[in-house]
C-alpha cells in the first residue's frame, strides 16, 4: 500500500507538493521526501508533530533518537503513525529558520510495482529564498517597564547567589 501525501509550505503564496510514499516507509524517509521535494538538502535538524483537523501542534515525533521508548520514532513506519482519523502532521525543518509544512495523508492506493517510491506527483509554487517571518504571540501581555508592586525583596532569596 502507498500513501498519497500533500505537503504545504506555510507561506503567503501557495507552495504545494504531492507525493506517493510507501505506507511502511519511516518518518525519516518522510522527512527526506518532504525536504527534497521542496529543494532542501535534508541535512538540517527537523521534527514532526501530530496535528488535529485545525492544524494545532501536538505531540512531537522527533527524528533524533531521544533514548526513550523501545524503538526510535524515526524508525516507526508511517502506517503506525498515520491513520484515517489521525492523518495530519506538522513538519518543521531547520530549527534556526523554522520552515514549517502542513503534511496530510490525502488517500491510500495500491502499490505500483513498476514505480519507485517516494515519487513526486504534483508540484505547485516556488519556494521563497528566505523562510517566512513567524509572528509569535504571547498568551499574556507584558509591560515594557517592571511593575513596582511586583518588585522582589532581596530577603526572599535567603542569601542564594548567582555566579
Amino acid at each position: 500500500m502507498i500513501y498519497r501525501m500533500r505537503a504545504i509550505l506555510d507561506t503567503e503564496t501557495d507552495v504545494i507538493r504531492d507525493f506517493e510514499i510507501e505506507a511502511t516507509a519511516t518518518l525519516e524517509e518522510l522527512h527526506d521526501a518532504v525536504s527534497q521535494s521542496f529543494g532542501f538538502a535534508g541535512n538540517e535538524m527537523a521534527s514532526f508533530y501530530r496535528s488535529d483537523e485545525n492544524w494545532a501542534q501536538g505531540e512531537e515525533l522527533p527524528l533524533v533518537d531521544m533514548g526513550v521508548g523501545e524503538k526510535p520514532l524515526n524508525e516507526k513506519p508511517l502506517n503506525k503513525v498515520l491513520s484515517e482519523d489521525e492523518n495530519r502532521l506538522i513538519y518543521v525543518y531547520d530549527f534556526l529558520n523554522l520552515w514549517t509544512f502542513f503534511v496530510e495523508l490525502i488517500e491510500t492506493a495500491d502499490k505500483d510495482h513498476l514505480k519507485g517510491y517516494p515519487s513526486l506527483i504534483f508540484s505547485h509554487g516556488e519556494v521563497p529564498e528566505t523562510p517566512p517571518d513567524k509572528d509569535f504571540v504571547a498568551e499574556k501581555e507584558f509591560d515594557e517597564e517592571p511593575n513596582e508592586d511586583e518588585d522582589l525583596d532581596e530577603d526572599e532569596f535567603d542569601g542564594d547567589q548567582f555566579y
